[in-house]
Formats: structure tokens, C-alpha cells, sequence
């Protein structure tokens, strides 16, 4: 089981979920077709929802993260 934490990146099919504010009860994310550009849309939905949302998803290390944003950078 993993536990929900602000700034956590999961690796969808089509694209990155990026936690920005955990509540109690929803959380806002960012929805990112790529980590280097960090151009996306930002959603508000109910834990519930989110945690169905990253079902089939994998959560990034900050290593994976930050070889990602810098890797597509250079």
C-alpha cells in the first residue's frame, strides 16, 4: 500500500499525474503529457477518485523524475 504525498509523480499510459495539494478528502493534481515542459491541466477530484485514476499507474522516484526533466531538457 502506498500512502498519497504532495509532489508525487505517477507515470500513467498516456502521460504523468503530479499530486499538488493533498486534502483529507480530494486531492489536486496535474495532468502532464510531459515532465520537461510541465505543461499540463490542473483537476480537483475526491481521493476515491484519484486513487482509481492511478489503479494501473506507477509512482516515480525523484531520481526518475529528475533524470526525466533533465534527459528531455538537454
Amino acid at each position: 500500500m502506498v500512502k498519497l504525498q504532495q509532489d508525487q509523480v505517477w507515470k500513467t499510459g498516456t502521460g504523468y499525474l503530479r499530486i499538488v495539494r493533498l486534502e483529507r478528502l480530494s486531492v489536486s493534481y496535474k495532468s502532464l503529457k510531459d515532465l520537461a515542459t510541465r505543461d499540463g491541466t490542473h483537476h480537483e477530484v475526491s481521493k476515491k477518485e484519484f486513487t482509481r485514476l492511478i489503479k494501473s499507474a506507477a509512482l516515480l522516484s525523484e531520481e526518475e523524475v529528475r533524470a526525466a526533466r533533465v534527459g528531455i531538457q538537454r
